[in-house]
């Protein structure tokens, strides 16, 4: 897993620790962690990629590009943490547990995890659930 800053000065605390978290949904999922990116950015660099790359003008808290083949996890993940923050206020959390949600959501899209459907949104979200209590586990 790789991190990025991208026009942000955001930085992960123990970056190690996210790793090891990543690692451990995929594997909880019976995949093999490959490459994975994840770009902390602001909310104007994420709506220029949703508009240039999927023809959307609205702001966004994630945009993913799955590279996945056969049961080795890879992407790009990019995050706005303008819409993180923002979304943690409207959602009555913190932000550090906002920001759990989003980085798992991205790796559970690519697990197969879609949310287009009520059904599908509501698995996700207790897929998004049970993956951030791993992150508060021992590792």
């Amino acid at each position: 897993m790789v991190i990025f800053n991208y026009e942000t000065d955001f930085q992960l605390d123990n970056e190690e620790k996210y790793e090891n978290w990543i690692e451990h949904i995929v594997e909880s999922e019976d995949f093999y962690l490959g490459d994975i990116s994840y770009i902390f950015c602001t909310d104007d660099f994420l709506h220029e990629i949703n508009v240039k790359y999927l023809d959307h003008d609205t702001l966004t808290d994630i945009i993913s590009f799955d590279y996945t083949e056969g049961s080795i996890i890879s992407g790009d993940i990019f995050l706005s943490i303008d819409r993180v923050r923002e979304n943690a206020l409207e959602f009555g959390v913190d932000f550090d547990t906002e920001l759990l949600r989003v980085m798992a959501h991205g790796v559970l899209h690519y697990c197969g995890y879609k949310d287009k459907t009520k059904e599908e949104s509501d698995l996700m979200r207790r897929k998004e659930d049970e993956k951030m209590t791993l992150f508060h586990v021992e590792q």
